[in-house]
C-alpha cells in the first residue's frame, strides 16, 4: 500500500496529483532558494502564512502556504512523504476528492493556526498539515473502515501517528496548530470522502490479468523462505522510512 514499485513513468500516470504536488513544490524551491529570483521572492513574502496579514484581509494566505517551504530539506522530505502517503488514497478516493481532502486539510491547519493567534507575527510554511490530513483519513480508516487497510498497514499508520505526534510537542520551531488542525480536518472529513471508496490494489492501475481484480498486500508472503531475509530488508526499509518521513512531517516552521 505504502511501498512504491511503479517504476517514474506508471507513477506520474497513475497518481497525476500527487505528481503535480511534488512538482509544485520543487518547482517553487528552485525558483525560490536556488536561483532567488526577485519575482519569486515576492511570491514568497505575498504568500507565506502570517497572521497578522490575514487579520488585515489576506486571506490567501489560507492556502498559499501549503505550496511553500523553507528550503530544499524541508521541501524534499514532505514530497517524499507524500509520494509515500499520497497514492493509495488517491487511487482510492479519486483524483478529486483526493485534492479536495489535501487542500481542505491543509488550510483546516492554517485556520487553526490564526484562530489561536491572530495577531502573530511569527511565519509559518509548508505542507505537513495537508500531509498530517492525510495520516487523519488512514486513521479514520484503522478506527471505522478495517476493510480498507489490513493489518500490516495499519500497524504502520500507527507507529508514524505516533511518533509524529509527540515529536511534534517535544520538538521546536513546529507549527503544532498546523500539524493537530490538518489532522483533524483530514479525519472528519474522512467519512464523505471514503464513501464508496474500494481498498487499494496494486494491479487496479495495472494492465495484469488476476482473476480476483483486487490484490491486497499480503504481508506474510515470504514466510516460507528458511531465512527470512527479505522480512529482516523490509524491516530495514520501513525503519528509514519512519525517519525520512517524521523529518518530512516535522521540517522546521513546519
Amino acid at each position: 500500500m505504502f511501498l512504491r514499485t511503479e517504476s517514474f513513468k506508471e507513477f506520474l500516470r497513475y497518481y497525476p496529483i500527487v505528481s503535480i504536488l511534488v512538482a509544485i513544490h520543487l518547482f517553487l524551491w528552485v525558483l525560490i532558494d536556488l536561483f532567488q529570483f526577485r519575482f519569486a521572492l515576492d511570491w514568497l513574502h505575498a504568500g507565506i502564512g502570517l497572521n497578522i496579514a490575514i487579520s488585515s484581509g489576506e486571506y490567501w494566505r489560507l492556502v498559499t502556504p501549503i505550496f511553500l517551504h523553507n528550503g530544499l530539506g524541508h521541501a524534499f522530505f514532505n514530497s517524499f512523504s507524500l509520494i509515500l502517503f499520497g497514492p493509495a488514497l488517491e487511487q482510492m478516493l479519486g483524483k478529486t476528492r483526493f485534492i479536495a481532502t489535501y487542500l481542505f486539510a491543509g488550510v483546516i491547519g492554517n485556520v487553526a493556526t490564526y484562530l489561536f493567534h491572530p495577531d502573530s507575527y511569527i511565519p509559518h510554511l509548508g505542507a505537513s498539515g495537508a500531509i498530517f490530513g492525510l495520516f487523519g483519513v488512514y486513521l479514520f480508516m484503522v478506527a471505522y473502515r478495517k476493510h480498507l487497510i489490513d493489518q500490516a498497514n495499519s500497524q504502520i499508520v500507527m507507529v508514524i501517528f505516533i511518533i509524529g505526534l509527540v515529536m511534534t510537542f517535544i520538538r521546536p520551531n513546529i507549527n503544532i496548530l498546523g500539524h493537530i488542525g490538518g489532522l483533524a480536518g483530514g479525519f472528519f472529513l474522512a467519512p464523505l470522502v471514503l464513501k464508496n471508496a474500494s481498498p487499494f490494489s496494486i494491479w487496479k492501475n495495472s494492465s495484469t490479468p488476476t482473476s480476483k481484480g483486487n490484490i491486497s498486500f499480503n504481508p506474510n508472503r515470504w514466510k516460507k523462505s528458511r531465512f527470512p531475509w527479505k522480512k529482516v530488508l523490509t524491516y530495514i526499509v520501513w525503519g528509514s522510512i519512519i525517519i525520512l518521513v517524521l523529518f518530512g512531517l516535522l521540517g522546521r516552521i513546519a
